[in-house]
């Protein structure tokens, strides 16, 4: 079931002739771009990236330190190709599809050079279960039969380059992923697993336009700035700001079935933090470990910037790989900027032209390629997959006008833009709400409608109107102070503070406020909208800005985010706040 790449396999050694990092130059060598091959005498995998006259440019993924000129090269034959099947999930890997379980048992916390090892176990058994019976005719991306592989069905698929036929035989039973377990009526011979190479995205039958909302449970992301099942985004922010936290949350309370999480040149301290919190996260879903329907992929700082290229196309392909099933797949990659960190160092070392900022002058296209890998499809099989991508961005001294940040920019289409001095004031998420962006608010308009209220997209275009009129405001007040401004803007910046403190401000710690429902975030807004009518309402008969901004009953509207039952008490709020107004008003 192997990707058809060459007519043979091709054997010749070249020389190594130039070492320079984790690219080396290879002479009287027989290759093709993106040919794995084996480099020195400790046969260190690298990839042919460049081919000029009769030298052979290879990126290497492993340390180069300490291999010569004249060791040999041996080419493979093979693109870089991941294997996918059961034993995926639960899985925590390199760059490259090494399993860090095995490495460890092979050599021990610290990774030497020259170890291989297969990216599935090949030697436990599945049951396998048949779908498809003899005579039945499969083409494909047909699914052929399931395994039970955590709490998530495995899906068995005959590979997408496969011509297809007429099924000879099938059979039920305990195989492991090199047996076969379908031979079709022309002799192919289908087993459990597939490799594809991670530069080719796998085909699909047709794209659609992402019409449902990816649900995230954080009320500003899916209130103010949704992503669609399916769509990209970007999540740029400096050091400190709650880059990882946020992709916790979007991995633990989003309502996709798979999650992928690609660690990619993060500090060895941050993917430490990741490697042992996600192992401990409970699915809310199953109440098992959230590792069950997660695949983790690590590579940090310290390690070869060939393989931190690499592990970007790993993610996104096994991310393809669940898409392909039927299944709606959430995609982390933390963070985009040190994948363009090492494209810059790779391509500088290639002595190509430099871009902006030093970074290659193909960064653009390359995200581009990573982002557009993304969608919402019916797949070859006629069922409906999905491939929603987060991308963070890591943008040196929080500037974002750096070139990674602005060439995202362009090609995603939601953009949660994290703020340090939010997160220094204690606000989480440290969402900045006046420079994120959500491009699928028209495409959602209509689930808003169905699913939520009638009046959310409404009441959706009124919060933003109060925090863009209240950040306006905020330059007035820093200069003459609050009492200076009329009467119905201060009760515009206490309105927008309760918008803030209460709906945008969310505790990922606590468990009730972890995750909002939609019911619950169009209810939160409605109380606050309700007091700000009460408020014009009551300005209007008089009463003082001072007294309205004094009502008690507001007061308790904060505890509602932390209580699970939270109807009876809104209620209650909400009678109080109109008996106190209606005082207020025959007061004045």
């Amino acid at each position: 079931m192997e990707v058809k790449e060459k007519d043979s396999k091709i054997d010749k050694l070249g020389v190594l002739k130039r070492i320079s990092g984790p690219v080396v130059t290879a002479v009287n060598f027989d290759a093709h771009m993106y040919d794995v091959v084996k480099v020195g005498n400790e046969a260190l995998m690298g990839e042919v990236i460049k081919i000029q006259g009769e030298e052979t440019i290879i990126q290497v993924y492993e340390d180069t330190s300490g291999i010569r000129p004249g060791e040999p090269v041996v080419n493979t034959g093979l693109s870089l190709a991941v294997e996918l099947g059961p034993g995926l999930l639960t899985n925590i890997y390199d760059g490259i599809q090494r399993p860090l379980s095995v490495l460890v048992d092979k050599m021990g916390n610290f990774i030497e050079r020259g170890v291989s090892a297969p990216g599935l176990p090949h030697d436990k058994k599945w049951e396998f279960k048949p779908l498809v019976k003899e005579g039945d005719k499969v083409i494909g991306g047909s699914i052929i039969g399931e395994v039970q592989e955590t709490n998530i069905v495995h899906k068995v698929m005959v590979p997408p380059n496969q011509k297809g036929g007429t099924v000879k035989s099938i059979k039920s039973g305990s195989f492991t992923v090199d047996d076969v377990v379908c031979v079709l009526e022309d002799g192919t011979s289908l087993t459990m697993m597939q490799r594809w190479p991670v530069r080719v995205p796998r085909p699909v039958k047709e794209k659609l336009n992402p019409e449902i909302p990816l649900i995230t449970g954080q009320r500003i992301l899916d209130g103010l700035f949704p992503i669609a099942k399916g769509g990209t985004a970007a999540i740029p922010g400096p050091f400190g700001s709650g880059k990882t936290v946020t992709q916790q949350q979007l991995a633990k309370w989003s309502d996709a079935e798979i999650v992928v999480y690609i660690g990619c040149g993060e500090r060895g301290n941050e993917m430490t933090e990741v490697l042992t919190e996600f192992p401990a996260l409970v699915d809310p879903k199953t109440g098992k470990p959230l590792m069950e329907r997660t695949v983790l992929i690590a590579n940090t700082s310290n390690m070869p910037v060939a393989a931190r290229e690499a592990s970007v196309y790993t993610g996104i392909t096994i991310a393809e790989y669940y898409r392909d099933m039927g299944y709606d797949v959430s995609l982390m990659a933390d963070s985009t900027s040190r994948w363009a960190e090492a494209m810059r160092e790779i391509s500088s070392r290639l002595e190509e032209m430099p871009g902006e900022e030093g970074y290659p002058a193909y960064l653009a296209a390359r995200l581009s390629e990573f982002y557009e890998r993304a969608g919402l499809v019916i797949t070859l099989a006629g069922g409906n997959g999905s491939v929603s991508v987060i991308g963070a961005v890591s943008p040196p001294g929080g500037d974002f006008s750096e070139p990674v940040t602005q060439n995202t920019l362009r090609i995603v289409k939601v953009f949660w833009a994290l703020d340090a001095k939010l997160s220094q004031r204690r606000h989480f998420p440290a969402i900045n709400w006046l420079n994120s962006d959500s491009l699928y608010l028209d495409t959602l308009h209509d689930w808003y409608d169905r699913e939520v209220s009638p009046e959310w997209n409404t009441l959706r275009s009124w919060a933003m109107e109060v925090l863009q009129k209240e950040a306006e405001l905020q330059e007035i007040v820093q200069l003459v102070g609050s009492d200076a401004l009329p009467e119905t803007e201060q009760i515009t910046i206490e309105v927008a503070r309760m918008i803030r403190e209460i709906f945008l401000q969310q505790n990922a710690y606590d468990e009730v406020d972890t995750f909002c429902d939609m019911k619950k975030q169009y209810d939160i807004m409605k109380s606050i909208k309700l007091f700000a009518d009460l408020s014009a309402t009551a300005q209007a008969a008089g009463v003082t800005p001072s007294q309205i901004i004094g009502s008690k009953a507001k007061n308790e509207l904060p505890q509602i985010k932390f209580i699970k039952d939270y109807k009876p008490e809104l209620e209650k709020i909400a009678k109080e706040m109109d008996e106190e107004f209606n005082a207020l008003r025959a007061a004045a």
